[in-house]
Formats: structure tokens, sequence, C-alpha cells
């Protein structure tokens, strides 16, 4: 029977979806703000376009993909798991978070101990965590690009001192350093391999890896492709600076740690002194489950806890 009810309630939220998507698409249509159809390469007819050109299915299902390409923020997501190297399609991603969402919907919405509301709150949660977990693997990836491009840069000065063009520097970096930072330099001398400008590889390259040193190199790159001058230095230099910044980036996360920490324990102590109550005086709690506006009560201490304890992240976050 539960089951039965998380199909229902599954199929309820795709239709619900659709219908947004298409009233949406026709608010947009009316208003003059459409998409603008992708325009075919260099003058060719979409019939004669190859592979490499061609746009990436969002979706296998024609029906989901279709109503998918209506939506702007449908560009933004599949770029984030672009940027996190993530080999999903963004209609299954989408799937996947309304299914989620009437997951939780459903285990959340007939809960005695929830306000009223709690499913409409379970389905914003489950649909946000796959979003969640895109943007953690996107975070990770980045500070892995941030440690390996130092070293990266020096070798590629290195090769280019010895003679090296920057296409066959590419090439050898792509082999000899690990992921995600070798791939990136595979994928660029396999585009110059093809035929593909210097400009436009590096400006592929910032698009998929949107990195402050990134674009650093790269502007440096194209500068010295037009104008002419002594790459290997600036890269040299590039990749010393780079290195100060990462060490001050290390001295910032060594002092801010403290107060990391200290938000953590003032968040979990009122949950420690909760369950040291219950397991000394029992009763002293219980009048809190028995209550009529009891489960209100626990779920604003909740709120104010979590809500205290972004606030105490948000401001020991020192950027850089």
């Amino acid at each position: 029977m539960e089951f039965a009810l998380i199909l229902v309630i599954f199929a309820g939220t795709f239709l619900l979806a659709a219908l947004v998507v298409l009233v949406v698409s026709f608010v947009q249509s009316r208003l003059g703000t459409a998409a603008p159809v992708p325009e075919t390469a260099a003058g060719f007819e979409e019939s004669e376009v190859g592979p490499l050109l061609r746009e990436d299915s969002l979706s296998s299902i024609s029906l989901w993909q279709a109503l998918l390409r209506r939506l702007d923020l449908i560009d933004k997501l599949k770029q984030r798991m672009d940027e996190a190297d993530l080999q999903w399609s963004v209609g299954r991603v989408t799937l996947t978070m309304l299914l989620l969402g009437g997951l939780f919907f459903a285990l959340l919405q007939d809960s005695r101990l929830l306000p009223p509301g709690a499913g409409l709150g379970g389905f914003v949660l489950g649909a946000w965590l796959p979003y969640w977990l895109i943007g953690r693997k996107r975070q990770r990836r980045r500070e892995q690009f941030e440690a390996q491009f130092p070293d990266a840069l020096e070798s590629l000065a290195r090769m280019m001192r010895a003679g090296h063009p920057l296409a066959s520097a590419f090439e050898v970096l792509g082999a000899e350093v690990p992921a995600p930072l070798g791939a990136e330099f595979r994928r660029m001398a396999d585009e110059r391999r093809l035929g593909a400008p210097l400009d436009e590889v590096m400006e592929s390259f910032v698009a998929r890896v949107r990195v402050d040193e990134v674009r650093l190199f790269v502007a440096a790159t194209l500068l010295q492709a037009r104008t002419g001058g002594r790459l290997t230095e600036v890269l040299e230099r590039l990749a010393e600076t780079l290195r100060e910044s990462a060490a001050l980036r290390g001295e910032v996360r060594a002092l801010s740690a403290q107060g990391k920490m200290t938000g953590t324990v003032l968040t979990l102590l009122p949950l420690g002194i909760a369950t040291m109550l219950y397991v000394t005086a029992p009763d002293f709690l219980s009048v809190l489950f028995r209550h009529a506006y009891g489960k209100y009560m626990i779920w604003a201490g909740i709120a104010c806890v979590l809500t205290g304890h972004l606030v105490i992240q948000r401001i020991v976050k020192v950027r850089i």
C-alpha cells in the first residue's frame, strides 16, 4: 500500500512538474524571451554537423527532453554537472530529484510528530539532495585543480623552455598529470590536434574549469600568443604566485577552524543536553510529546539551532 502511494505521488509530481514547464514556456514565448535556437557550426545545416559539434542530449526520454529544453535553469544545472565532471544526463538528475522529493513527501506527510507542511518541506529536501551532492563533488574537483595547477604550470614552463610547442606540452602533461587536471590537458591537446583555434580551446577550458588560477593562465597564454613575449617566465611567476596564494588560504583555514569547531559544539550541545535529560528525567521532556503544541516547540528549537549554526559558519568563512 505504501509503495503504491509512493508511485502515485511520484507520478503526480512528474505531471505537475511537466505542467509547470509548459506554463513557463508558454509565458516565455508570449513575452518574447524564449530560449534561442543554437546556431549550427560555420553555416552548415543541422543534418551536416558532425557528432562532435552536436549538442549533448539532456535525456533519453524524448518528452522529458523537450520539456527540459524550455527551461533556462537547465543550462545552469548542466554547467554545474560539467564542472563536477559527472557523466549523468540532466534528465536523469531531474527525475532523481523528483523521485526523492516524492519519497520524502510520502514518508513525512502522515507523521504525527511533525507539524503541518512537513511533507512539502520533505519534498524540497529530497529534491535538493542531488543538487547538493553535485555541488560537493564540484567543490572537491575545484580544490584538486587548485592543488595541482602550480606544479603543472612549472612543468609546462620547463617543457616550453626545452623547445616543446604548446600543443605538444599539453599532450605530455595530459599523460603525466593525474586526474582531474590531466584529463583537461588531454582534452585541450585533442582539440588542438583536430584543428580548433587556440582561443576557442582556452575559452572552452575556462568554461569547464571555473577557477581563478585557470583564468589567469588563459589570459597570459592568449596575450603571449597575440603580442609575443616570454611565456615561460610568466608561467613560472604565476606558479609561484599561486603557491603563495595556496599557503595563505591554508593559514586562513587554520585560523577559522577554531570558529567552525565552536559552531559545531554549540550546535550539538542542545542535542546532548536533551538526550541527558531524557535519560535522567524522562518526565521532564515527555510533556513536549504529549502537549498539542509540543511538536511545534521542538521543531522551532531545531530550526533556531540550525539557523545559528549557519550564521556561525557564515561568519567564520573568510574568502580570499
